[in-house]
């Protein structure tokens, strides 16, 4: 697939996606989600990308929906997009879902004004950092609709349902430094640091994790965080460490470690994750 609306660049096993609407401040419509669930499927597939970047091009990383199209801007049954129209179905929630299902660890680089669902869309990403300027605004209810991109699981886990609902109910702009003090996003620095502090994480992770470590760990997190009991986590804690225990990366990282070198991982996601993988049932929209 070409990409008109984002940038996807692969570098020392990093993958870079920039949204590229920089004219509208990066506003989010439906060829930029069909472009980043794409991007998103092409990633989980390439050994090569270890780690994923999203940042916006321009002084916004994304102001929300586009709303060229005005009062109607939410009305479905007046969508161009057949799908959108048949389905009814959230465009900033399917692309959270796809980001859900990554197999890479995902960090926002959030680059300026991140409102509706230009925030809503990095919830569903591992680590979120920010540039002193950014302003984030869950604005829905000043728009007259609701929370979206699935939001209302994600959001709540991330700063707690007593500031979630806050942001939420009252739909105002707030500044970064309030971002940071209530654990939305990681760090704040400056503009010219922010992509290479994203880039520092990333490195960390690509240049000394094992990729199914990664991987495996990622989903255990994100997917334990609805059970009812840690034996949920106990139960596929034991059948992963059962699998990777007896890996050819389990032998690499300890022999590594006592040789006192960096550990050259060679399993790969697309082939050698354990058989009980997926342990879960796909969900259907109904």
């Amino acid at each position: 697939m070409e990409y008109e609306q984002i940038l996807y660049e692969v570098k020392d096993r990093i993958l870079t996606i920039t949204l590229n609407r920089p004219d509208r401040l990066n506003a989010f419509n439906g060829k930029m989600r069909g472009e980043l669930i794409d991007a998103f499927k092409q990633s989980n597939a390439d050994d090569n990308v270890r780690a994923i970047i999203v940042t916006g091009a321009g002084r916004a990383f994304c102001a929300g929906a586009d709303l060229g199209a005005g009062a109607e801007t939410f009305n479905y049954d007046e969508r161009e997009d057949r799908l959108d129209r048949e389905t009814r179905r959230d465009g900033g929630g399917r692309l959270t879902l796809q980001i859900f299902e990554s197999v890479k660890p995902v960090i926002a680089a959030i680059n300026g004004p991140a409102v509706g669902v230009g925030i809503t869309m990095t919830l569903a990403m591992d680590i979120r950092i920010a540039a002193y300027n950014s302003r984030f605004g869950f604005v829905f209810s000043r728009r007259g609709v609701i929370p979206e991109a699935c939001s209302t699981w994600f959001l709540p886990r991330i700063v707690g349902i007593s500031q979630a609902l806050e942001w939420v109910f009252s739909g105002r702009v707030f500044s970064a430094q309030e971002a940071l003090q209530r654990g939305l996003v990681r760090s704040l620095h400056t503009p010219g640091d922010l992509l290479p502090s994203a880039e520092i994480i990333a490195r960390e992770i690509a240049d000394n994790a094992s990729a199914i470590s990664v991987a495996l760990s990622r989903q255990l997190m994100w997917r334990m965080l609805g059970t009812d009991h840690p034996m949920e986590a106990h139960k596929i804690e034991s059948r992963g460490i059962y699998s990777t225990g007896k890996s050819d990366d389990a032998r690499e990282g300890v022999t590594s470690f006592l040789e006192k070198r960096k550990p050259e991982f060679k399993n790969k996601p697309s082939t050698d994750m354990p058989e009980f993988f997926p342990w879960w049932s796909e969900r259907f929209f109904e």
